[in-house]
């Protein structure tokens, strides 16, 4: 009988990372206040929440979608985002008859300031590689079903481009404002692994 309350050993890569940290505190060299004070920046401060806000923006004004989807580095610097990772943002949108799916195929390159830190499966060899290959299976996998008359558009980010997907803004959705559709907005959709 297995106890669930007991904690998951550490995978390799994990021990080595706790290993190299702890060294690295006893020498003086890591301070773990500052660390926690960077992972809470990019928790609360560089997050979903942004890129929620810029598709929240763009489901209410027009004018603002147009100028994202033109430049979205310069539309979202006017929302006060940008900075390292967040330079040559491309926004693509989903319609009824597109699907846009981010990958990025070589290592992580990924809109930190509009999306948070990568989570671990966007990072991993099995979803870099079959978002390429079969997005449509991956994306049922994953819980998103798309349609087989629904084109899916695989975009690779790099160094020179991170993509940020605006989704579509659900039905009976009229009535809400800013706050309350950011709110329906996660990171999953910003990707386009899911739909808010």
């Amino acid at each position: 009988m297995s106890d669930h309350h007991a904690p998951e050993p550490l995978a390799p890569v994990e021990a080595r990372v706790a290993a190299i940290e702890t060294v690295l505190e006893r020498r003086g060299l890591l301070d773990r206040s500052l660390v926690d004070a960077m992972i809470e920046q990019y928790e609360h401060n560089l997050g979903p929440m942004n890129g929620a806000r810029v598709v929240a923006r763009a489901w209410l004004d027009p004018a603002y979608k147009r100028r994202l989807l033109a430049d979205g580095t310069a539309a979202i610097g006017e929302l006060g985002y940008g900075g390292p990772e967040g330079h040559h943002v491309v926004v693509v949108e989903n319609t009824p008859t597109v699907h846009n799916l981010v990958v990025c195929t070589l290592c992580s390159c990924y809109p930190w300031p509009l999306l948070g830190l990568p989570p671990t499966w966007y990072k991993s060899a099995p979803y870099r590689s079959r978002a390429v290959r079969e997005p449509r299976a991956l994306l049922a996998e994953m819980g998103t079903e798309i349609p087989d008359d629904v084109e899916i558009r695989v975009w690779d980010s790099s160094a020179e481009a991170r993509y940020l997907v605006l989704p579509e803004r659900p039905a009976g959705t009229d009535g809400l404002d800013e706050e309350q559709l950011a709110a329906l907005v996660d990171r999953d959709a910003m990707i386009g692994v899911a739909r808010p």
